[in-house]
C-alpha cells in the first residue's frame, strides 16, 4: 500500500471507491502529500467534506478525526469546530454543489470572517454523483445530462466570490498539475485565516460521455491540459482559458476569528472580575 495511505488512512481505503478512471483518489494522495510535507499528523488535522462524490472518497477514509456534513454545510460545521479547537489544522474538501451553489451562503460568511480553514474545492462541474447535471460551475454551452442543448446558464469561478468576501489566500490548480497543487495546498495550510483551493477536473462517466463524447479518462486529462494553455495539440485555441496559480495571496494579513473570539472573551472575563 501507499506509505501515505498507511500513515493517514484508514486501513482497507485504499484504493478509493471512485470510479475508474476519477482524479478524486489522486487529489486525496496529493492533499496527504501535503500534509506529510508539513510534518503535520493525524491528530494536528481535523478532516471534514460535504456531499456528493468527493465526500465519501475523503473524510471516511481519514485516520484521524473527521466529520461528513449536509450539503453546502461543512463550513457551518468546520466554524464551530475551529471556535472549539483552535490548535487544530481544518482542512475540507468539498465539491462545486457544496462550493457554488447550496453551499455558498455559508462559503462566503467563512471568508468575511477569516476563520481558520482551508476549504478544497473539487470541482468536476456538474452534479456527478446524482446523474450529471450542470452547476455553476459547468462552462457555457457544454451538454450535461439536465443541459442537452448545452449549459445556458452564466456560469462563475468561485475564487472571484471568496475574493470578493476577504480570504485571505484563494488559488485554482487542475487534476494534471501535480507538483503546482502540492505547492497550493501547504501554501494555504500554512494560511492562519480562511484558504480556498480551487481544483478542476473532469467527471469521465457523465461530463466525459455527454459533454467530451469519451468515457477515456486520457481525453479528459488532454482536455483539462489544454483549458490550462489555452490551446489544442494541434495548435487552435481553445474556448476559454482557466488560469491557474495562486490568484491571491494575503496570507496572516489580518487576525484569524476564533483569535478574535478568545481576545473578546478574555476581555469579558477580565471586566467581571474586576471590581466594581
Amino acid at each position: 500500500m501507499n506509505k501515505l495511505a498507511d500513515k493517514y488512512l484508514r486501513e482497507g481505503m485504499v484504493p478509493t471507491k471512485a470510479c475508474q478512471g476519477c482524479a478524486i483518489g489522486a487529489i486525496e494522495m496529493w492533499l496527504l502529500q501535503a500534509i506529510d510535507e508539513l510534518g503535520l499528523k493525524q491528530e494536528d488535522v481535523i478532516f471534514g467534506a460535504g456531499i456528493g462524490c468527493v465526500g465519501r472518497m475523503t473524510f471516511a477514509t481519514w485516520g484521524g478525526d473527521n466529520f461528513g456534513a449536509t450539503h453546502g454545510r461543512a463550513m457551518a460545521v468546520a466554524t464551530g469546530l475551529k471556535l472549539a479547537q483552535p490548535d487544530k489544522k481544518i482542512l475540507l474538501v468539498v465539491g462545486d454543489g457544496d462550493a457554488a451553489s447550496i453551499g455558498t451562503s455559508h462559503l462566503i460568511h467563512a471568508a468575511r470572517r477569516n476563520i481558520g480553514m482551508t476549504v478544497i474545492c473539487e470541482d468536476n462541474m456538474g452534479y456527478q454523483s446524482t446523474g450529471g447535471q450542470f452547476s455553476p460551475t459547468t462552462p457555457n454551452d457544454y451538454v450535461t445530462n439536465s443541459s442537452p442543448y448545452g449549459m445556458v446558464e452564466q456560469s462563475f469561478d468561485p475564487c472571484d466570490v471568496v475574493i470578493a468576501a476577504g480570504a485571505t489566500f484563494v488559488a485554482e490548480t487542475t487534476s494534471v498539475q501535480w507538483r503546482q497543487t502540492v505547492k497550493i495546498v501547504k501554501k494555504a495550510m500554512q494560511n492562519d485565516g480562511f484558504s480556498f483551493v480551487h481544483i478542476r477536473f473532469p467527471c469521465i462517466e457523465n461530463f466525459g460521455a455527454q459533454a467530451l463524447g469519451s468515457r477515456d479518462p486520457l481525453v479528459g486529462m488532454d482536455w483539462i491540459y489544454d483549458h490550462t494553455k489555452g490551446k489544442t495539440k494541434d495548435g487552435k485555441d481553445t474556448d476559454f482559458v482557466w488560469e491557474t496559480g495562486i490568484k491571491h495571496d494575503a496570507s496572516n494579513s489580518r487576525p484569524e476569528y476564533s483569535k478574535m473570539l478568545r481576545d473578546v472573551n478574555a476581555r469579558v472575563r477580565s471586566d467581571m472580575a474586576a471590581p466594581s
